[in-house]
């Protein structure tokens, strides 16, 4: 997953790049909007309001026609006009400074749930096809029958191959953010994941961290 912060602070940018990079995505910065609309598209932008170049909400409004990815407002505009007008102008969540770095990420997590974690409708890995919109899985060609969590735990995994994903962010994910039961409620959709894909090296454990998807 790929993260654009659009930030005109050195020190609030640097600091967002370093946490989004030890939580797993792969974070740039930019300080203009002009910058921002030139780069390609990424799954998810970060974006602040008060740019020296263009106003933050024209930014919002050209990266909305221009794609589809995840647009979150990090901003220290906290009036309710400014959320009105952001989220009217295509944003997908509105985030006011300061802020805490679990709760960014949870919001990042939120908004690629409601669907706009990867820009096509189909992830491909090895032998493994899964079809997002059908819901549709495949290994090797073959059907594979999944109950809704399996079906969730591995479209977590497979929309960032090789990352590994915590068990805590699987369990979000698949589950809810609210989710309070244990963990170990994972294991056991996990082995019967494994089982119906029947490629045991396809997902691979990291003891003690969590899972991805490896080369089968």
């Amino acid at each position: 997953m790929s993260v654009l912060v659009i930030e005109d602070d050195p020190g609030i940018a640097t600091q967002l790049v370093r946490g989004l990079e030890r939580a797993g995505y792969a974070a740039d910065s930019v300080v203009t909007g002009a910058e921002a609309l030139r780069r390609v598209p990424p799954d998810v932008v970060l974006l602040d309001l008060g740019l020296p170049d263009i106003d933050g909400i024209d930014v919002c409004r050209q990266l909305r026609r221009a794609s589809n990815a995840a647009i979150i407002v990090v901003t220290a505009r906290g009036e309710e006009p400014d959320r009105v007008l952001a989220l009217d102008e295509g944003a997908d969540d509105y985030l006011v400074k300061p802020f805490g770095l679990a709760e960014l990420l949870a919001r990042i997590r939120a908004v690629l749930r409601r669907g706009h974690r990867v820009g096509c409708e189909v992830l491909r890995h090895g032998p493994l096809m899964i079809d997002l919109r059908t819901r549709k899985v495949t290994v090797n060609d073959t059907d594979v029958a999944l109950t809704p969590k399996e079906f969730a735990i591995l479209e977590c995994l497979a929309s960032d191959p090789g990352r590994l994903v915590s068990r805590q962010e699987i369990v979000e994910r698949a589950w809810d953010e609210h989710w309070y039961g244990p963990t170990k409620v994972l294991d056991v959709h996990m082995a019967a994941l494994r089982k119906k894909l029947g490629v045991p090296t396809l997902i691979e454990t990291i003891y003690g961290h969590g899972f991805r998807l490896a080369d089968a």
